[in-house]
């Protein structure tokens, strides 16, 4: 554990998930991977479409809404549409077809259980402390068995900007009635989570579940409270 900032006694902590809590590319991956043969098997006219076709698709939406990048479920809908829409399906068939896509992507997304340890950690500061997710994602919690330490989880979408917007920070401290310096923001993204954090107030904690961290190899604007070799030694920041 290193300290680059003043730390002071918190009253809870909003935890980021993706990369945090669990590596989350190679899930995302696989439902992609997934996805794509079911959509070549139960729609068929979408065969002719690559993974690169819809990631154009994807890229097509977001250069002419760019508030999409906040709401990952919406693009994830828009995207499907533009692919079955221009293979052909239409009215009440298109519709039915995008919902049932996406709710096959959003299951296999989700697919995976959290780490034991984690899970046991997450359990011991929830009896200590309010947790609360705040996540620019949409992995469902219960799904992956981590809802049940959360009071809350904050999702990104067209209403709440993704971070580092404050959106969801302010949100937190609001819903949770505690003062945003008194909550620690724990998070693997130096620009989202450690910036974001800091420029509403709170305090942050910089975490990667998903490689190692080393600052020279980030991209660094700001510095965190404190630097995290481990989640378990949050249990030392509360009992200190």
């Amino acid at each position: 554990m290193k300290f680059y900032r003043n730390f002071s006694p918190i009253k809870a902590i909003s935890f980021d998930l993706d990369d945090t809590l669990y590596d989350n590319y190679p899930f995302i991956m696989e439902a992609e991977k997934k996805l794509l043969s079911y959509l070549s098997a139960s729609y068929p006219k979408t065969s002719e479409f690559s993974y690169q076709d819809w990631q154009q698709f994807k890229l097509e939406h977001l250069q002419s809404q760019p508030q999409l990048a906040s709401d990952m479920g919406a693009l994830r809908k828009h995207t499907l549409q533009t692919g079955l829409q221009k293979a052909g399906y239409q009215d009440h068939h298109l519709s039915s077809a995008v919902d049932d896509c996406f709710d096959f992507f959003y299951h296999h997304r989700s697919n995976f259980q959290v780490n034991q340890e984690i899970c046991a950690l997450l359990s011991k500061l929830a009896n200590k402390l309010p947790l609360v997710a705040i996540t620019n994602g949409n992995v469902n919690l219960q799904q992956i068995g981590i809802s049940e330490y959360f009071s809350h989880c904050f999702k990104a979408n067209l209403e709440r900007p993704m971070k580092p917007h404050d959106a969801m920070f302010t949100l937190a401290s609001s819903t949770l009635k505690v003062a945003p310096k008194e909550i620690l923001h724990v998070g693997d993204n130096l620009e989202k989570d450690v910036m974001g954090a800091i420029n509403a107030g709170m305090q942050s904690g910089w975490y990667a579940y998903n490689r190692k961290m080393h600052l020279t190899q980030e991209k660094t604007t700001v510095l965190p409270h404190v630097q995290l070799d481990d989640l378990e030694e949050l249990n030392l920041l509360i009992e200190n």
